[in-house]
């Protein structure tokens, strides 16, 4: 079974942010990641993923640089700023909040 795109979109900065914190990476690995970790219930469109990275490299929170591979296609890595951590930080709380609404809305005992 997959997960509804609707009920994690919204959310695609922070899972993108959280993928960074650990480190750089580039949009297939992120995407794989993602696909992984869900069990392959859950992965992003390429657009989605590619706008996302422009969006949070826009607003700073992101970087980007071309590789050095000797190897295949050159990669394009991002890696989260400080300014990313913080808002990343920042995300997760109010993730946990919101997660806490949603619980106390939708319990039905």
């Amino acid at each position: 079974m997959s997960i509804a795109s609707d009920m994690i979109r919204g959310h695609t900065d922070t899972i993108i942010l959280a993928h960074l914190m650990h480190s750089d990476s580039y949009g297939y690995e992120i995407n794989k990641a993602i696909h992984t970790t869900t069990e392959g219930r859950y992965e992003l469109k390429e657009a989605t993923l590619y706008t996302a990275f422009r969006r949070l490299e826009q607003a700073g929170y992101i970087v980007s640089y071309w590789g050095d591979e000797t190897t295949g296609a050159r990669r394009r890595y991002y890696a989260i700023t400080d300014l990313g951590r913080t808002v990343y930080r920042q995300y997760r709380s109010e993730w946990e909040e919101v997660r806490k609404l949603i619980d106390k809305l939708i319990d039905i005992d």
